[in-house]
């Protein structure tokens, strides 16, 4: 079939993936492979789409509306069908081709233009926090998923680097790595680790018709609950800087989070700072200067 990918995910991969262009010229023929592998019809590609995927509207043999998901190998595609399978449709959109492993996934389809970002934020944070704690399970006996651990340590990686070029985001990423360092060398908090959702927030959440909201995109990791809240907390960043208030509201919304949730809010606002950290020295890294300038004053705040 001949298309073209959406615009906005080849910017993101031009930006990030070093292997972006190959797998973009295999895009076609790899979507060609699995709409014949399930039968499927497609009806068209979902746009503005996603800075990490390409995501088709398609219909299954029997008619029933579903989701083609087709993801470059470095956003471990793997990973995700592991977990959306744990999960079993339990907060998150549901795999509905188990036992297929060719780098796509086949999902329920959801209302993809409606994410509980729509909702006042009060209600958002609600809505979203009651979904991401649905998804906070054991993870499977000999998983093979990332850990927490793990994936801040490749990220630190990167930051020190960072802070070594551009001795202006140095105090913070030294902050945010003696946070990490100091939650790595405690306790979790006294909780067993889970599963997590790995890249949550708002715009992860999307209306469905067999539950009203449903978790999406996960970027699947194994740790400490905290970790995952941490980037909920900076949801509509935008909307806090421009607040004259937005230093007490962020911290009043760490406290509300770390309480519903019933997470220690000291781990929950070093995972937050590490993590808003981390994000802004990478949007540094990629050419994105107005992303990284709201995520480090976000942070300098905690």
């Amino acid at each position: 079939m001949a298309f073209e990918p959406p615009r906005r995910l080849v910017t993101a991969l031009g930006e990030t993936a070093q292997d972006g262009d190959d797998w973009l010229e295999k895009l076609p023929g790899a979507v060609e492979q699995a709409v014949a592998l399930r039968e499927l019809t497609v009806e068209r590609t979902h746009l503005p789409g996603g800075r990490s995927s390409l995501v088709l509207l398609v219909r299954r043999a029997d008619g029933t509306p579903a989701v083609l998901k087709l993801v470059p190998p470095r956003s471990r595609p793997e990973s995700e069908r592991a977990a959306l399978a744990h999960w079993g449709g339990l907060g998150a959109a549901r795999l509905l081709d188990p036992e297929c492993s060719d780098g796509a996934l086949l999902l329920e389809r959801l209302h993809r233009d409606v994410s509980v970002r729509s909702l006042p934020e009060a209600k958002a944070l609600l809505e979203a926090a009651g979904t991401l704690r649905r998804l906070w399970v054991e993870p499977p006996a000999g998983h093979r998923f990332e850990t927490v651990a793990e994936r801040t340590g490749r990220q630190a990686e990167a930051m020190r680097a960072s802070a070594t070029a551009d001795t202006d985001v140095a105090p913070l990423v030294d902050a945010a790595l003696a946070a990490r360092d100091e939650l790595l060398a405690g306790e979790s908090g006294g909780v067993a680790p889970r599963l997590l959702h790995g890249t949550f927030r708002q715009s992860k959440v999307l209306a469905g018709d067999r539950l009203p909201w449903l978790a999406v995109g996960p970027d699947p990791v194994v740790g400490e609950p905290a970790f995952d809240l941490a980037r909920l907390v900076r949801d509509r960043v935008e909307d806090l800087i421009a607040s004259p208030s937005g230093a007490s509201i962020t911290r009043r919304r760490v406290k509300k989070l770390a309480e519903s949730l019933e997470v220690e809010q000291e781990r929950l606002r070093g995972w937050t700072l590490f993590r808003a950290v981390e994000s802004g020295v990478r949007a540094l890294r990629v050419g994105r200067p107005q992303d990284a300038e709201l995520l480090l004053e976000f942070a300098g705040w905690l």
